[in-house]
């Protein structure tokens, strides 16, 4: 009996520690389109990512470390977690500094990085990527195909093909854009997991406030 209590108790052991920090074989950057996750979430919590003086259309939601299928979440990690100063300094891409932790505990801790290279490494690949201006023009609201904005995607980036990004749609809107990246930020096919895009013909698209 405490052979078995024992067997038990570091089979949950194991199961906490999480995946190993920094196996993982490329990175989703997730972008979304900020409009739509103020209608849905935002503005319930009074989230300051919705006040209309910070004029956010496409944020940050994340960099995340991914398997060829499945993904890590939660390492253990030997790094050092993140400074509140940290946070903030990337609330104005990811639009507040309670996401920023919370990316760096669920993704950031599974890469292999410290707090400021993943933080670095995420802005780095935010910035590589053209989001497409035409979404910031928009004045009213709009219904269209997803796959409209996947096109707008690739149109602005050359470098993507079709099997490397995906836009989801969320309660009938435009959710976000995902895009899939090497260790060294360069575009790379998804896997199959990952591309699972929004089939609607007529998402609801709000613009910017």
């Amino acid at each position: 009996m405490r052979t078995l209590v024992l067997f038990l108790c570091s089979a949950v052991a194991a199961f906490a520690e999480g995946e190993r920090a920094g196996d993982f074989d490329y990175y989703v950057l997730s972008l979304s389109w900020s409009p739509t996750w103020c209608a849905l979430e935002g503005d319930a919590r009074g989230s300051p990512q919705c006040d209309a003086s910070n004029d956010h259309g496409w944020v940050l939601h994340g960099l995340w470390p991914q398997y060829h299928r499945g993904w890590p979440s939660h390492c253990q990690t030997a790094e050092r977690p993140p400074s509140r100063r940290m946070t903030a300094g990337m609330a104005d891409i990811m639009g507040t500094s309670g996401l920023t932790w919370y990316q760096w505990k669920k993704h950031g801790s599974c890469t292999g990085l410290s707090a400021p290279a993943y933080y670095a490494l995420s802005r780095e690949a935010f910035e590589n990527v053209t989001r497409p201006e035409v979404f910031r023009n928009l004045r009213d609201p709009v219904k269209l195909p997803a796959a409209v904005v996947e096109q707008a995607f690739l149109k602005a980036n050359p470098g993507l093909e079709p099997d490397m990004v995906t836009i989801t749609c969320r309660e009938g809107r435009i959710q976000e854009a995902r895009l899939c990246l090497s260790k060294t930020l360069t575009p790379v096919p998804c896997g199959r997991d990952t591309v699972h895009d929004c089939r609607m013909k007529d998402a609801l698209f709000a613009p910017i406030r």
